[in-house]
């Protein structure tokens, strides 16, 4: 089957599951559940076939954590897709209500956006966040996975696509492709595809803009910061710290520069190295912190890097104005924390930090989809169109107007004999 195949199918089948029941959505998801449940052994079997795979290509160690699924880890895919069970169905919502004349209604309602194409790296429980999200939301996907994970990814596309075909409804609702080809020939595709989304590099995400005129969500860079104000509470400040570049490094929420007011720096750099260390983190610093702690030089590169491992830049500032300068000049708009028990300090940080999650006493990880209560997420935005932040269900909706009338014609406003009375309504029917 050629992918232009592939897309209009996925096209005939967004228009028939974009009315689906909240009921069919929910009961094809159980299916997803039980059937990864069913066949942990053969996704594991099939993941280690990767996982060795990666290392006799000698990737990194944070591509391979990112890789590797174990029992834990399938447990977590599980809880993701009966947490999307859970959420409120986000389509046929009326999100505003106009009286145009007495009996001449506009609903704004939400509907999905249609078929969606994600391209993504590494990581195959991401394969199965994707599908729940886009099959919640009645959207059609598309799917080209790394080809580091086409093992897992191949395997965890099957079971999805056997448990939601069980109702025909769903039938084609779910596509994979595999090849760099594919990719390419995906990108042509602008008649069928409504929305694009990579989750991946800085280069993968350029590459996808530079080359479809299908408009693209996505973030390229990971670059979050953690800013330790010289009122912070020292313990706190060590803990989030900690947290935000040692929970899990590999990911694009995991900090990669610590900024620290001067006045707190002695205090709190001393503190918190002993921890980095038996971590095995490699710490980078500016001459200021290299004057306090043992640790590498910083260059100018690394302020502007992610480096999805366990290595972190340091700078001192003098105050919260440089701080903020300093994310905002250097920043990826994705996440960046405040730690200080001034509120007005941290009120300047949230509302002149320009990124898509800004945090204040509280680790940069939290910047997820389901930590957000989003039952997961199709990724991260940094973008200021549609949808920001972590993208989740709603991320996945659009809306259209539905304006229903008893025989009005525009005639009659024009030459006056009738008159608009544009009144808000309060009106929460669905009229899908």
């Amino acid at each position: 089957m050629t992918i232009e195949e592939q897309a209009k199918r996925a096209r005939k089948a967004a228009l028939r599951i974009a009315s689906a029941s909240t009921e069919a959505k929910n009961g094809a998801l159980r299916r997803v559940a039980k059937k990864l449940d069913d066949n942990r052994l053969a996704i594991l079997k099939a993941n280690e076939e990767d996982v060795q795979g990666a290392k006799k290509e000698n990737l990194t160690s944070a591509l391979i954590k990112r890789l590797e699924l174990n029992d834990k880890k399938i447990d977590e895919i599980i809880e993701g897709v009966r947490s999307v069970i859970e959420l409120e169905d986000p389509v046929g919502k009326v999100l505003s209500a106009t009286e145009l004349d007495e009996s001449l209604k506009l609903y704004k309602v939400s509907t999905p956006i249609g078929v969606i194409g994600v391209i993504f790296e590494s990581r195959p429980d991401a394969l199965v966040q994707i599908s729940s999200l886009c099959l919640k939301s009645g959207n059609a996907v598309i799917l080209k996975g790394g080809s580091e994970a086409k093992n897992s990814n191949r395997i965890l596309y099957n079971l999805i696509k056997d448990a939601i075909e069980e109702n025909e409804i769903f039938k084609d609702a779910i596509q994979f492709v595999e090849t760099r080809e594919d990719v390419r020939e995906l990108l042509k595709l602008d008649s069928y595809i409504d929305l694009m989304i990579p989750r991946g590099s800085n280069a993968l995400v350029r590459y996808i803009q530079d080359n479809t005129k299908i408009p693209v969500l996505g973030h390229s860079d990971g670059i979050c910061h953690v800013y330790i104000d010289e009122d912070a509470d020292l313990e706190m400040a060590v803990d989030i710290a900690f947290d935000s570049k040692c929970q899990y490094p590999a990911v694009c929420n995991a900090m990669e520069t610590l900024l620290v007011h001067r006045a707190l720096a002695e205090k709190f750099l001393k503190a918190i190295k002993p921890r980095y260390d038996e971590a095995g983190v490699e710490l980078k610093g500016d001459a200021d912190v290299r004057a306090v702690i043992d640790c590498n030089a910083a260059s100018e590169d690394d302020w502007s890097k992610e480096y999805n491992d366990l290595i972190l830049s340091i700078r001192i500032v003098n105050s919260l104005n440089d701080a903020i300068d300093h994310i905002n000049q250097y920043g990826s708009h994705h996440t960046d924390a405040i730690v200080t028990t001034n509120e007005k300090a941290a009120e300047r940080f949230l509302n002149e930090v320009d990124s898509s999650s800004v945090m204040w006493n509280c680790s940069t990880r939290f910047s997820d989809g389901f930590r957000y209560g989003l039952g997961s997420e199709v990724g991260i935005s940094t973008g200021k169109i549609h949808s920001r932040g972590p993208v989740g269900l709603e991320g996945l909706t659009i809306y259209k107007y539905k304006l229903l009338g008893n025989g009005e014609i525009v005639e009659d406003y024009v030459e006056g004999r009738k008159k608009f009375t544009h009144r808000r309504v309060v009106d929460r029917r669905n009229t899908a």
